[in-house]
């Protein structure tokens, strides 16, 4: 079966969750966070999480296998924390999680960001991967590094992955 029949097959709506990374923004004022789980209820699908966290290992690694086993979404959205500074540590979080790695991601966000903001896209470590049959993207926090890799590779995708994921 090709990419175009998988895709006819796949869910139409899946479950998402959400987590910023950052010490200094709130739910209120998480614009990036906003904005996706606005989106994804547009594309409609259901958001059955969404928080702020801070950008500790231990704070991020707890909180995505918790609402994984308690909210059991085909998708965990991170922004924030994916930087090369001292406190961007979501990669280092979650990478001992995955069980496997969509590397692609990470090298086609980096494209997508060269075209748009030059060199600067070599500071971005945008990764994802499968935790325990969620599919989970880690991506930079700022609202266009958002809408950027849910538009153009995550929402396209999420269906297809779910249905990977799910059905085997």
């Amino acid at each position: 079966m090709g990419v175009r029949e998988h895709k006819e097959h796949a869910a139409k709506n899946v479950r998402l969750g959400i987590i910023t990374l950052s010490t200094t923004r709130t739910l209120a004022d998480d614009k990036g966070g906003q904005w996706i789980s606005e989106q994804a209820r547009q594309e409609g699908h259901e958001v059955v999480f969404h928080q702020v966290i801070p950008d500790k290992t231990d704070i991020i690694s707890g909180t995505v296998l918790d609402v994984i086993r308690e909210h059991a979404p085909h998708a965990l959205l991170l922004t924030g924390g994916t930087g090369i500074s001292p406190k961007d540590v979501t990669v280092e979080a979650v990478k001992p999680l995955f069980e496997k790695e969509l590397t692609a991601f990470g090298v086609l966000f980096a494209q997508m960001s060269f075209e748009e903001i030059g060199s600067a896209a070599i500071l971005s470590r945008a990764t994802a991967g499968v935790v325990r049959k969620t599919v989970l993207f880690c991506m930079p926090g700022s609202l266009r590094a958002c809408q950027l890799a849910c538009t153009k590779l995550i929402f396209p995708e999420l269906g297809h992955l779910s249905k990977h994921i799910h059905d085997g």
